[in-house]
């Protein structure tokens, strides 16, 4: 999960009802680490690679891309609750006019669950037009904060 003495370290202001943080206070000397945009690795190498069949619906894909972040993270010698700033596109599945906020969350509460000890982020949420790839519902980039003496 991270450095969680470092993570006490950040203030979160808390956003009663919503698994974000309402404003996330990162203290003076720490290193921020600016996480490029993660999209969807395929899932069905049998389906075309530019469709949404080859990547899957939106919690399939959300979940993928937040299992890249947190290997990406942990590869820098952070975890999930350094993650201090989130910002996710999502498109609407082919067919529908919305994006799938119900699907998208169910996959990012397994990964920032409050009640399992996992700091949130503050989040925002976009709905896109589309992506590079057609197949793709979903991009995230993230912030993460590392203290100074762990740098």
């Amino acid at each position: 999960i991270g450095n969680a003495a470092w993570a006490d370290e950040i203030t979160r202001h808390p956003l009663p009802n919503f698994p974000t943080s309402l404003a996330v206070e990162v203290p003076a000397g720490a290193s921020t680490i600016y996480l490029n945009g993660v999209v969807p690795g395929i899932i069905d190498n049998k389906a075309d690679p530019r469709s949404e069949a080859a990547y899957g619906n939106t919690a399939q894909q959300t979940a993928n891309v937040l299992a890249e972040i947190e290997k990406r993270l942990k590869s820098l010698g952070l975890g999930m609750s350094d993650v201090v700033k989130m910002q996710v596109f999502l498109k609407a599945p082919q067919g529908q006019n919305d994006m799938d906020f119900r699907g998208f969350s169910q996959s990012y509460l397994r990964f920032f669950d409050a009640k399992a000890g996992v700091k949130l982020p503050a989040r925002s949420l976009l709905q896109t037009q589309g992506f590079a790839n057609p197949g793709w519902l979903v991009e995230i980039d993230v912030i993460a904060a590392r203290p100074a003496q762990n740098r």
